[in-house]
Formats: structure tokens, C-alpha cells, sequence
């Protein structure tokens, strides 16, 4: 998506939006690539599976089943659009 895009439908300033948009780059969370003008922002898939495996170790015991309602409860909502494909 990109930032332009982002900042309307947040409803924040571009200013403000884009340090919150560096934070989560450089926290690998998402990337970006320029097109023409534009910067387009995407998932960083394997920096955000890198938080959750931390986030079943540290805060689950390393035991996922005590997560796993919580885990299927984000990917429903974030991957309904795309058919339930959480890759």
C-alpha cells in the first residue's frame, strides 16, 4: 500500500506517519520498495514470523497450544481476504 494511502485511511499526518513507518522497517516488520514517486509498504513476512516465534517462546513457555487461539484468532481476521492463506 502505499504511504500516501496508509496516511488517509489512518487519518494521520504524512510527518507522523512516516517515523512510524521507519520504526516498523527497521523493526522488520514491514518493507518498502519505491515506485515512481510512491513508497509501497508490504508485510515483512519473515520479520514478523521471527516476533511471533519470539512471542510463543518468551511469553507462551514455549508451548504454543497455550497461544494457539490467539494465533488462529489474528490470521482468521488478517487473512480472510485472501481466501484464509495465512503464507
Amino acid at each position: 500500500m502505499a504511504a500516501g494511502d496508509i496516511a488517509r485511511t489512518l487519518q494521520v499526518p504524512h510527518n507522523t506517519l512516516s517515523s512510524q513507518l521507519a520504526i516498523l522497517s527497521r523493526a522488520q516488520l514491514i518493507q518498502f520498495r519505491k515506485d515512481g514517486r510512491s513508497m509501497i509498504y508490504t508485510v515483512d513476512l519473515q520479520g514478523t514470523r521471527a516476533l511471533l516465534c519470539f512471542l510463543v517462546e518468551d511469553c507462551c513457555q514455549g508451548e504454543p497450544s497455550v497461544c494457539s487461539p490467539l494465533i488462529e484468532s489474528a490470521l482468521a481476521g488478517c487473512c480472510a481476504s485472501q481466501g484464509g492463506n495465512a503464507s
